[in-house]
């Protein structure tokens, strides 16, 4: 439990990051220009930190159990030019400048379908 109040996360003005059970709070990274939402991922507190130091988005993998630093394979790194905080401080929006795809498809954002009925459309 956290000695932290919620009108003090809610309205302070300290950074008082509420990660889950599982030590993790989502981050949406939204391109900075267009404002199109890119994805959707998770960050512990190692992924917030370096992220912070590097300006490079990090994240924390689920499936793999560790620090991701987005692009480290593929080159499409997300510089990140502001983090937003919601108001209870469980989720993160990036503000970043995208080098290349950010979806591991090789598509632009990872929202690169609609529901179309029961059925996924591609978005143009």
């Amino acid at each position: 439990m956290s000695d932290v109040s919620s009108a003090e996360r809610e309205l302070g003005s300290a950074f008082l990051p509420k990660f889950d059970a599982h030590g993790l709070l989502i981050a949406i990274a939204v391109d900075a220009v267009s404002r199109d939402i890119l994805m959707v991922a998770y960050m512990d507190e190692e992924a917030l930190a370096k992220t912070r130091e590097t300006g490079l988005a990090h994240f924390h993998s689920r499936s793999r159990g560790k620090l991701w630093l987005k692009g480290e394979t593929s080159g499409h790194f997300l510089r990140v030019q502001e983090i937003r905080v919601d108001c209870d401080q469980d989720a993160l929006m990036l503000l970043v400048k995208p080098e290349g795809p950010a979806c591991h498809t090789g598509a632009r954002s990872c929202f690169y379908r609609q529901l179309e009925g029961d059925a996924l459309g591609r978005i143009a």
